[in-house]
């Protein structure tokens, strides 16, 4: 059969072929980061429910994804999760002075929680503060990561690379994801964004 089909034929047919293959969605990019639609956190694979950009004002300051074990779509959602590792993960669009970052999430986690969360998860808190600020700043590019692993803690990562022991606190993982998930985040729409519900074209874009 294929001896009796032309050059043009043939690659009419593969073309034909390849549009009938099923389309992979392993990525989803953000202002030219890419974030992976299924990641590892212990023994547990999450997926992702959601990604989205941080602006101020104009500015794209950085990128966030949320991995969750199912999808979920309100914040109680995400919070009554402690049985199950998550993860958020930051990527860098602009440069940020550390110590300025500490004391952005500081108070954001005191906006966002009760008073008796926030209370819990000041040891936490406090070692977040240091770790960012000894780091002097993080460029663009640069990246970390938030995990909360059952039976551990909350382990923070650099670039891949794990910087303090564990937070033992479950209300310190609650209180972080305030910040971005609570009642006045820091970005409402970023906030749409991790629980899946896309606006203004900031899940899957760069706009």
């Amino acid at each position: 059969m294929w001896r009796r089909l032309g050059s043009s034929a043939l690659l009419g047919l593969f073309i034909s072929m390849a549009s009938l293959a099923p389309a992979r969605a392993d990525t989803v990019e953000l202002a030219g980061v890419k974030y992976e639609t299924v990641e590892q956190v212990g023994n547990a694979k999450l997926q992702l429910n959601g990604a989205g950009i941080r602006y101020k004002a104009i500015f794209k300051v950085y990128t966030a994804g949320l991995y969750l074990p199912a999808k979920m779509g309100t914040p109680e959602a995400v919070y009554g999760a402690v049985n199950a590792p998550r993860r958020i993960h930051i990527v860098m669009l602009r440069e940020i002075d550390g110590n300025e970052l500490g004391k952005l999430f500081t108070q954001g986690m005191e906006k966002n929680s009760p008073r008796e969360i926030f209370a819990k998860s000041i040891n936490g808190t406090i070692k977040m503060a240091d770790l960012f600020s000894k780091r002097k700043k993080l460029s663009a590019g640069e990246s970390f990561s938030v995990d909360w692993v059952p039976g551990t803690g909350t382990v923070i990562s650099v670039n891949g690379k794990p910087e303090s022991e564990p937070i033992k606190e479950p209300e310190f993982y609650t209180a972080l994801m305030s910040i971005w998930l609570g009642p006045s985040p820091a970005d409402s729409q970023l906030k749409d964004a991790l629980l899946g519900k896309a606006r203004s074209g900031r899940f899957g874009s760069d706009q």
